[in-house]
């Protein structure tokens, strides 16, 4: 028995089996590269589910969990401390708006946006206690909490987990009609991803996003866009919603991932108007807002900046995009995409993405299948061209001789 096959029964036997991994155990990782414990190079084309936007292990997110690591890694939100001055003044003003709400995965912020759409629908607009509603889209991810399977419409999600909350309604992605007319007046909020990542790369129309924003301010209702996975560059844009002009800002962001860089770091960003409902008590997180984090997130924020790395991520995109699209393979049913957020979907009769997933890996190219038939490719965004050339070689190979 190898090594690596001795770790995975380990995982096995001490880890709940509630995932899948592809058979491989990494021990390094730099920029855009994996070393797995046999000293093989592996090419990332997850990013940790879009955390590592600015690669594994970069020199200047290293230094700041050194440095800050080493003078303060924990004060809790009942008093304050220095780095989340700098974390709230950098986040508000990168996301263009007055309060930040940190908390840690994902997920949890996703849940907090939730308590603050009900919180507002109660106290500012004057919904009945209880009748509050909430507007999601069909094929939606937002994570698997209970709030999150229970706004969900995928049946695996929820099976089991009864009861669920109530609360939520469904409209499809990308119809801005049909939500103007699920809105009633115990709507308090509209829930949507730019683009819908795990529901399969979903790319809605041009102009989408400003349609529904302006829906939700003419009926009184908050637009919240999750830019968990979307958000810091990934789409080629610093947010995914601003491909869509200014006019498609939303009253409330959730972001995550790559704000933390590999670090669970998370918000909720909103105006004062919307943020003033949630007062001392009512909310909190123990490691939300954490000296850490902070001090991680800000200098993320500044290497997006620095570094360009939405300028990069559009035109690396494009790139690795329009090549995929001159692949000729009976498998391929569609490949979509926007900066480096790119699905390749397959035909029905080819069986799943899994199998592919796992024949680009013994190719030396890590990526995860989504929806079962699509293949997600979402590489670090400072990855280069002659990477992504290296990975086109043998996804064509794969594709076209499986």
């Amino acid at each position: 028995m190898s090594i690596s096959e001795w770790m995975m029964n380990q995982v096995d036997k001490y880890l709940a089996h509630n995932y899948n991994p592809l058979p491989v155990v990494v021990t390094k990782a730099r920029g855009a590269w994996y070393e797995d414990v046999g000293g093989n190079q592996i090419l990332d084309m997850l990013a940790g589910y879009s955390v590592a936007n600015f690669g594994h292990c970069h020199p200047r997110i290293t230094k700041a969990i050194i440095e800050q690591a080493s003078r303060l890694v924990v004060a809790p939100r009942s008093l304050y401390s220095d780095e989340l001055v700098e974390f709230g003044q950098a986040l508000a003003q990168f996301c263009g708006m007055d309060k930040v709400l940190p908390s840690n995965g994902g997920v949890e912020a996703y849940e907090t946006a939730l308590k603050i759409s009900r919180k507002w629908g109660y106290d500012k607009k004057g919904i009945p206690r209880g009748r509050a509603e909430i507007i999601v889209c069909y094929n939606n991810f937002h994570g698997r909490t209970m709030g999150a399977i229970s706004a969900s419409d995928v049946p695996e999600y929820k099976d089991g987990f009864e009861p669920l909350l109530f609360g939520f309604r469904w409209v499809p992605f990308g119809d801005s009609d049909v939500l103007a007319r699920l809105i009633t007046e115990n709507t308090v909020a509209f829930f949507v991803e730019p683009i819908q990542g795990e529901g399969g790369i979903n790319i809605p129309p041009d102009g989408y996003l400003r349609e529904v924003v302006s829906i939700c301010r003419e009926h009184n209702v908050l637009s919240v866009f999750d830019e968990i996975q979307t958000g810091f560059g990934r789409t080629g844009y610093d947010l995914a919603y601003q491909y869509d002009g200014e006019g498609a800002k939303p009253d409330v962001l959730i972001v995550g991932k790559s704000l933390g860089s590999g670090l669970a770091v998370s918000a909720v960003v909103a105006n004062n108007h919307i943020m003033e409902v949630m007062t001392p008590g009512i909310h909190g997180s123990t490691y939300g807002g954490n000296p850490l984090a902070c001090a991680v997130a800000v200098e993320a924020i500044n290497i997006l900046r620095d570094e360009k790395m939405s300028e990069r991520s559009a035109r690396m995109g494009a790139y690795f995009l329009a090549r995929l699209k001159e692949i000729k393979s009976p498998f391929i049913q569609e490949v979509r995409g926007r900066g480096l957020m790119i699905g390749v979907e397959l035909v029905p009769s080819a069986g799943g993405a899994r199998r592919f997933c796992e024949a680009l890996l013994k190719k030396g190219i890590f990526c995860k299948e989504t929806h079962i038939n699509i293949i997600r490719l979402t590489p670090p965004l400072m990855i280069s061209r002659v990477d992504i050339d290296w990975a086109l070689e043998r996804i064509e190979r794969v594709l076209t001789k499986f």
